[in-house]
């Protein structure tokens, strides 16, 4: 009798914590220097700023690819893209791997996709327990999202949920009509109406993806209260030049929010740097799971509990062609204050759909205005030739210069530190067996038909 009374006591001051509900909301094509959480002035971001009063703000956060097939096979393996088999955009992860489904079925989770999660229709292949709306530009799936989970909640289901929500906003097409005026363009963009028009068109569909969020998030929490994890985050930078499909932090630095009311205190802010690669571990561990070692995430579940300040002392990214459009490969690795960057062909011209794009497109319609006032003004020519020419090495001290405008590469006072940078991102490549343009050049081959 008293071993039993003994056990009620202890039951009673260290009850089992319930398993979360875990929400993630997915943009496309954000860049963190637009959200104003993140120092964004042009465009409010109302829904945003909410996540950051009540949860925990990431300064720090990162993609492990600024492309999109590769970055999401990142984050829904929990592994670098050159181990789950995902470098090339368009590009799948190996079909023999456990994916972020799996892991939290075997945790008791239904799992759902809703939204633009994967790459498009790369979902169906993942092993979800239900999915819709991935195909392109379905904008209709945040208001379907919410019908789901209010027909699921009704039917008062017995597992936990996890639910991915992904928003096709910001990426192209941008609304064609904006009122929105940018107040201080990106100091790499060069000023032409067209760009400030561009940029316009993307700001309103910045604003549609912060109304995407907070009709997400209202859901969530009308459904789930405190026995809910919320995350916001966006799986690259922007369709703009230096950004998306380039390795620069316009490119693979994101914006990351986390809302948890039972383990993440509300309007706090870390610096530790973490990446993609790291979410699915967090979250197995929010969820009670024990994240496989053989990952190459590793749990930050310890800084939303505020029981660590660090992470990692060091990221790596990696991008590789985007099919006949992109055919410039870069590594990198990054510090809190410095980043190294490595142009395995800088013989070749640096290219992507801002520039390559058909005529009249959204990346055309502003580029061809660079191209022609290149042709006059010294400014515009030299940002055209710094998007087009790229050197072998470039290193940035990203603490003093967030917008990566100086290369100090060929600074004599920098020589040692290059030296170790280099040294970390051959290892990073050679324990990953990732040979550079020989691995570039395998895996562009056509596949042999059987």
């Amino acid at each position: 009798m008293r071993y039993l009374m003994l056990f009620v006591f202890l039951s009673c001051v260290s009850p089992a914590v319930a398993a979360p509900n875990i929400v993630l909301f997915l943009a496309d094509d954000l860049s963190r220097s637009d959200c104003s959480p993140f120092g964004g002035k042009s465009v409010p971001t109302p829904n945003m700023a909410r996540l950051a009063k009540d949860g925990m703000t990431f300064t720090h956060a990162f993609v492990a690819s600024p492309s999109c097939a590769p970055s999401r096979a990142a984050l829904l393996t929990g592994l670098d893209p050159m181990r789950n088999g995902a470098m090339l955009n368009h590009s799948r992860p190996k079909a023999d791997l456990k994916k972020w489904p799996a892991y939290f079925q075997d945790l008791g989770y239904e799992v759902v996709a809703i939204g633009k999660v994967a790459h498009y229709a790369q979902v169906t292949e993942y092993g979800f327990d239900h999915i819709s709306h991935f195909k392109y530009h379905e904008d209709e799936c945040i208001a379907e999202c919410v019908k789901w989970l209010e027909n699921r909640q009704a039917n008062k289901p017995t597992k936990p949920l996890c639910l991915l929500v992904g928003t096709n906003w910001p990426h192209v097409p941008w609304p064609k009509e904006s009122k929105i005026e940018e107040k201080e363009l990106p100091p790499k963009l060069v000023d032409t109406p067209e760009t400030r028009n561009a940029r316009s068109r993307y700001l309103e569909a910045v604003a549609n993806c912060d109304r995407d969020l907070g009709i997400i998030y209202d859901a969530a929490k009308k459904h789930f209260g405190e026995e809910l994890f919320f995350a916001f985050t966006s799986d690259h930078g922007s369709q703009f030049p230096f950004g998306k499909w380039n390795c620069y932090d316009a490119g693979v630095r994101t914006p990351l929010m986390a809302v948890s009311p039972k383990r993440v205190k509300a309007g706090t802010t870390t610096d530790a740097m973490v990446s993609w690669i790291d979410l699915l571990p967090t979250l197995l561990a929010v969820a009670g799971g024990k994240p496989p070692e053989s990952l190459s995430g590793k749990s930050f579940d310890k800084v939303l509990s505020g029981k660590a300040e660090k992470h990692r002392e060091k990221l790596f990214f990696t991008h590789s062609a985007d099919g006949k459009m992109n055919l410039y490969p870069i590594r990198a690795v990054r510090t809190k204050e410095w980043k190294y960057i490595r142009n395995l062909d800088p013989s070749a011209e640096h290219h992507t759909h801002v520039d390559k794009g058909n005529a009249g497109t959204d990346g055309r319609s502003y580029w061809d205005s660079w191209a022609k006032l290149a042709m006059t003004d010294e400014k515009a020519a030299a940002v055209v030739k710094r998007y087009v020419t790229r050197p072998a090495e470039e290193l940035y001290d990203v603490a003093n210069d967030p917008w990566e405008l100086k290369n100090l590469a060929g600074d004599a006072a920098q020589v040692e530190r290059l030296k170790v940078m280099r040294a970390d991102l051959d290892a990073w490549m050679k324990a990953n067996g990732d040979e550079g343009l020989a691995t570039e050049r395998t895996l562009a081959k056509p596949k042999a038909k059987n």
